[in-house]
């Protein structure tokens, strides 16, 4: 056992130690003092002897002193004494992961299944439970953007956040990546050396934005990695009508809209911001290779420095203090009888 560098992480707790045996001891000299006295009215003082005879002064006395140990114990305890050393890697304080997850009506469409947008956010859900460490946040976009879920440790209240979006959660139709990387960037923990964008969407950016405002992040510190849902194949795009039956969607000419996949637009934007573009993948596959490069970002940011943090030793007390008080419970006052 290491037992460099000893001190008391709560050593205002000590006091319990130094002066709860004194208020103890006073307290059993006080019981001493009642208990002599209720004798004397009892029986005469030559009777006293003969009724006390079986009485142990010196089991009294240990019993006592178990008793004092015990308070200064605890209060040992609560002081939370430490020994030896734990270093605290900076990389396991976690790093911030902002999802910017396309919610548009082009995610409705099936060439992954069960379609884009669920397939996306199973392989969030499925990165979060698997890789998450820090803390998480989602911005939902169509025509556009909102913040659904700050940057949180509770995994719990994001996944809720990310159940609930579905094509109606922006009322805006249309696709400005543009607007979406505005607001994940004012999300974005700005203190935070890193700041890295996470982009799930078909890459239709129907407003052109997407590449300018991603260069404008890049001379900002922002990396942004964009993962193409969808195949460049496309399928058609499936609604649900006013009577609950799923019809095609259609352009204003009648005729049925076929999305693709726009690889060229996303990796056009991770390359303007140091980042890389993947493709989700029918398994979510994508986002662990994101995972991979985000570990090799050579700056090491997002992995805050080091710390030594010394090793709780609280439990030793705490079971001097369980057995002083089991033994004293067991220790009688009265001598064992002659055979």
């Amino acid at each position: 056992m290491d037992w460099s560098q000893p001190h008391f992480a709560e050593p205002a707790w000590l006091w319990l130690a130094l002066l709860g045996p004194l208020l103890v001891l006073a307290l059993q000299r006080y019981s001493a003092w009642a208990r002599r006295r209720q004798l004397s009215q009892l029986a005469a003082p030559q009777f006293i002897e003969t009724l006390t005879r079986s009485y142990s002064p010196l089991r009294r006395a240990l019993k006592n002193a178990m008793q004092l140990l015990a308070v200064a114990g605890i209060g040992l305890a609560l002081a939370r004494p430490q020994w030896g050393q734990e270093e605290l890697a900076g990389q396991l304080l976690g790093r911030d992961t902002l999802f910017l997850l396309d919610c548009s009506r082009s995610m409705l469409a099936t060439d992954v299944s069960p379609n884009r947008l669920q397939r996306a956010k199973f392989a969030i859900q499925d990165y979060v439970q698997r890789q998450g460490r820090g803390r998480v946040g989602l911005v939902a976009f169509a025509g556009q953007a909102f913040l659904q879920c700050p940057l949180t440790y509770d995994y719990g209240a994001f996944l809720d956040a990310l159940n609930a979006v579905d094509e109606k959660t922006i009322p805006i139709l249309g696709t400005d990546l543009g607007r979406a990387l505005d607001e994940g960037f004012r999300a974005l923990d700005q203190n935070r050396p890193e700041k890295v964008l996470l982009v799930l969407t078909d890459g239709e950016d129907l407003e052109k934005g997407g590449v300018r405002i991603a260069e404008q992040l890049a001379r900002k510190g922002v990396v942004v990695f964009t993962i193409g849902v969808g195949t460049p194949a496309g399928s058609e795009i499936q609604l649900l009508n006013e009577q609950g039956r799923v019809e095609l969607l259609r352009d204003s000419r009648g005729e049925v809209v076929r999305s693709r996949l726009d690889e060229k637009t996303l990796r056009e934007i991770a390359s303007a911001t140091r980042g890389a573009y993947f493709p989700l993948g029918p398994l979510g596959e994508g986002l662990a290779r994101v995972q991979l490069a985000l570990e090799e970002l050579s700056n090491g940011a997002g992995a805050g420095p080091g710390r030594k943090l010394g090793i709780d030793r609280f439990h030793y007390p705490v079971a001097a203090v369980l057995l002083l008080l089991a033994a004293e419970s067991l220790l009688g006052t009265r001598r064992t009888p002659p055979r």
